[in-house]
């Protein structure tokens, strides 16, 4: 991907394929209005793009790197090379919120950055995330 909005057409391609109920389109367009109102891209090279949905009814998420980097207009103003995107359901406040917050936390820890970063694999990218998620309290 080399925009945000390719960004988020990538990271949600494995969610529509496992959630048949979601219309893939409809979603990018969710997605692309919740980054009107702000970038999620919180900066460190990282963006959290999220939104909510309806028709879900747990929360999905999908994961993406860039090796290059993509701008995600982040607050500090440089690219984002690890993405997580976040999906509720539309009537889902704490659980999104408490999902948000954890996931900002596992990405402040730049060894986590860089270890998902140097992965050579989508296993060992899951099993870096469940470790570091497992660490958190």
């Amino acid at each position: 991907a080399n925009s945000k909005e390719e960004v988020l057409e990538e990271l949600v391609g494995p969610i529509a394929n496992a959630n048949p109920n979601i219309d893939k389109d409809a979603l990018i367009r969710t997605l692309i209005s919740r980054e009107s109102l702000g970038s999620t891209g919180i900066g460190g090279g990282v963006a959290i793009p999220h939104g909510k949905y309806d028709g879900l009814d747990h929360l999905v998420a999908s994961f993406g790197r860039s090796i290059k980097g993509v701008d995600f207009s982040s607050m500090d103003n440089k690219p984002a090379f690890l993405f997580f995107l976040l999906v509720a359901p539309k009537n889902s406040a704490s659980d999104h919120l408490k999902a948000l917050a954890r996931i900002s936390r596992l990405f402040k820890d730049p060894l986590l950055k860089s270890s998902l970063q140097q992965a050579k694999t989508s296993e060992e990218i899951y099993r870096i995330l469940e470790e570091y998620d497992l660490r958190l309290p």
